[in-house]
């Protein structure tokens, strides 16, 4: 008997060619080409039987250059073991071209891409991979449309734009990016790309909530008490002060990430699979995400910044210490914060969120805590601990569902049990990365893990809220926590403040 049941077999991508914008940055280095030799490597049956890589960047380099930087990124950021023979035939496939920031250079972009398109008998179906900060988008869109380099939907042969995070830095130019992209390409040919939704354990969230009754029919005020979403990081910002100091955890996680994860762990079921019904159940729980009041960003949100601590044994700087970092810099490095989904489903029913770099361990979980029992029977002389239902995004993903039971032995000891699911040991075979996935669904041209124009919109009217009343009211404090703990005591009141402590990854 076959235990697994095959719900759905995504059609094979067709023959195209990826053009990554940036192909010399670090994300390129360390996701992109990595990820596109693994699904070469594995040689999926859905993958494109044919395909090109043409770099595209400002700094120039010789194509055996491209090819050898690209062997060594692969070599050290694949989760597979480079293959000479795989190498041999993925690096045929790489081209190279500077001129990104040159007034020709999109002109010369079209004529290298229909050489290479010819020379492989490749179709014009063409990606272009937008690896560029985010006010550099617009004018690319612009530049493409300008060159020719943009087919109409509908085509015989598509334009796919992937647009990676963050999408603006507040809620004006994120409208305004999002309307030079409207301009020029319809929303079926934009993908805007949040890894996080690539990830194996975000994936299977649907599948836990909606292939298992016995969790559905729990789902919601009736039974849940509340419900904590931590990602933390235990590296601090490293080299990134020039991205990460203007942004900050808000930002950086908040308008992206945790939104997201609240989106799936809250909303109600689609009416099907497709892409259409997925997004518009996400995007409703956003419409329901209750307004932050006046005075809102004090009593519901924490916002703080590492000091000097210890992290993995070793003596860790403090933020207004790391390198690149302006001696007047305001910027939070860790957020908790409060929310309410006003819908049937939600009401009353508190979401905690918590954020953060420099905590003592990179972890991501949502737990689902439930209601106690009723103070009767077991429950009369001391509190019992109530159920919760974990799900760890990363490192460790699996999911575990704490019960009650008896400890064997004459007297009536009870003690909580952990039902653990880890998905290194339950499934054979390593699971493919993120990057892998979304941009195998980007060649398929299928939209179900990518964000709409209206999530990134609603997202950051939430997050919005914060930002002015931070600009506001500069009375708010900005706390300090020890590097290798998990947040400022202003964390642990605001959630205490209520009955609760925070469970840590």
């Amino acid at each position: 008997m076959n235990d697994f049941i095959q719900i759905s077999k995504a059609q094979a991508a067709p023959p195209c060619t990826v053009v990554i914008f940036g192909a010399s940055g670090d994300l390129a280095r360390r996701k992109l080409i990595p990820a596109l030799y693994n699904l070469h490597a594995c040689g999926q049956e859905i993958a494109p039987r044919d395909y090109a890589v043409l770099g595209f960047a400002r700094r120039a380099m010789a194509v055996e250059e491209f090819r050898e930087s690209a062997r060594e990124a692969a070599a050290r950021f694949s989760r597979l073991e480079l293959n000479h023979d795989r190498w041999r035939e993925f690096s045929a496939r790489l081209d190279y071209l500077a001129g990104l920031d040159q007034p020709d250079g999109f002109h010369k972009l079209k004529t290298r891409l229909e050489q290479l398109e010819a020379a492989r008998g490749l179709p014009p179906n063409r990606i272009y991979y937008l690896s560029v900060p985010p006010e550099a988008v617009p004018e690319c869109a612009e530049r493409l449309a300008e060159a020719g380099l943009v087919a109409r939907p509908g085509a015989a042969n598509f334009t796919r734009l992937v647009v990676e995070k963050p999408i603006g830095t507040d809620l004006e130019s994120a409208l305004k990016i999002d309307g030079a992209l409207r301009q020029y390409f319809d929303e079926s040919q934009i993908f805007r790309i949040d890894h996080y939704l690539g990830k194996e354990t975000v994936q299977n969230l649907m599948v836990l909530r909606f292939a298992n009754s016995i969790f559905e029919r729990m789902w919601g005020a009736r039974n849940v008490d509340h419900v904590q979403i931590t990602v933390a990081e235990s590296e601090g910002v490293g080299t990134r002060a020039m991205y990460y100091d203007p942004a900050g955890a808000l930002r950086d996680m908040v308008q992206n990430h945790m939104l997201q994860l609240l989106a799936l762990i809250a909303m109600d079921p689609p009416v099907s699979l497709d892409a259409d019904a997925i997004r518009d159940a996400k995007i409703n729980v956003l419409r329901a995400l209750r307004p932050l009041p006046p005075g809102g960003a004090n009593a519901l949100v924490v916002r703080a910044r590492y000091g000097a601590g210890m992290v993995d044994g070793e003596t860790a700087r403090a933020y207004a210490q790391e390198q690149g970092i302006p001696a007047a810099s305001r910027t939070e490095t860790f957020v908790a914060l409060k929310a309410y989904i006003d819908n049937w489903r939600w009401s009353g029913v508190p979401f905690y969120l918590r954020t953060g770099k420099r905590m003592p361990a990179r972890g991501s979980i949502i737990c689902v805590q439930f209601k106690d029992v009723p103070r009767i029977l077991f429950n009369r002389e001391r509190k019992l601990p109530p159920n919760a239902l974990t799900i760890r995004i990363q490192p460790d993903e699996g999911f575990s569902f704490e019960v009650l039971a008896k400890q064997p032995g004459l007297d009536i000891a009870i003690r909580p049990v952990r039902m653990n699911l880890r998905y290194e040991s339950e499934f054979s075979g390593p699971s493919p990365d993120a990057y892998e996935r979304l941009l195998l669904d980007v060649m398929i041209g299928d939209h179900t893990l990518f964000v709409s124009s209206t999530f990134v919109e609603k997202s950051w009217e939430f997050v919005q809220s914060i930002l002015d009343q931070w600009s506001a009211n500069p009375e708010i404090p900005l706390y300090e926590y020890a590097a290798g703990s998990y947040g400022p005591e202003a964390a642990e009141r605001l959630i205490a403040q209520d009955g609760r402590v925070w469970l840590n990854p």
